[in-house]
């Protein structure tokens, strides 16, 4: 099956993960703590920690699947990198989650507003390049 000449990949993941993490960060920012919760439960359940593993392992062979390495094309690039990043943090979820929950808890703790506000950025950051493409 061949896919249709006008469908971007690249534009689309990088929109709909940007969109993604927009989303998450200002429910986060409304509800601050609620990553910090999510993450101890997470913490406390294998069951969990499987179906993140997972969910996040699926995700990131998908982005990094169906983004091309083309080396003039940041966007393209940026996206096969992140999931990649993103299948290597799942199975290190998946192998070590204590101890990789464990280090996130502090993190979290500690920048309650901050990764909210991060994850705002680069999420409209990814999805104003991916929606910029369709232009």
């Amino acid at each position: 099956m061949e896919l249709d000449s006008a469908f971007d990949p690249v534009a689309w993941s990088a929109t709909l993960l940007g969109a993604f993490a927009v989303a998450v960060a200002i429910g986060a920012l409304r509800q601050p703590g609620t990553w910090s919760k999510m993450v101890l439960e997470i913490e406390e359940s294998p069951a969990l920690q499987l179906l993140c593993g997972f969910a996040e392992l699926f995700v990131g062979a998908a982005i990094y699947l169906i983004n091309p390495w083309d080396s003039s094309d940041l966007l393209a690039m940026v996206m096969k990198a992140l999931g990649g990043l993103m299948m290597a943090e799942a199975l290190v979820v998946m192998a070590i989650s204590d101890l990789y929950f464990q280090a996130w808890l502090k993190n979290l703790a500690a920048m309650k507003r901050g990764w909210p506000l991060v994850t705002l950025l680069v999420g409209a950051l990814l999805a104003g390049a991916g929606m910029l493409r369709f232009v």
